[in-house]
């Protein structure tokens, strides 16, 4: 998948991102500039991405999360030719224990 430039302004958000120490500032964080359905579908793609690398079937996936197939298509594929973002999340919780469930 093409890969975007650099944005100052999108840098500025990652920083700030970064910036939070805990899943209390992170939700309070996002709580703020997110709605409750974009909170919820990026929760959905997550564990969409998690499902996929745990071979889960489209069946399954859409039935845990609500997802459309484009989108759960949409996930797989930078699964598999992205930027291994969601392979670098996914790995890093792991690695903490954390799923999920």
């Amino acid at each position: 998948m093409a890969k975007r430039e650099p944005d100052r302004k999108t840098d500025y958000l990652f920083r700030g991102i970064l910036s939070l120490k805990t899943v209390e500032e992170c939700r309070a964080f996002f709580d703020d500039i997110c709605t409750i359905t974009e909170l919820i579908d990026m929760s959905n793609r997550l564990t969409a991405a998690k499902m996929l690398s745990d071979e889960a079937t489209y069946t399954d996936v859409i039935e845990k999360t609500g997802l459309s197939t484009a989108t759960i298509s949409r996930v797989n594929r930078c699964l598999r030719y992205g930027s291994d973002g969601y392979r670098l999340v996914l790995d890093n919780l792991n690695a903490a224990g954390e799923s999920p469930e």
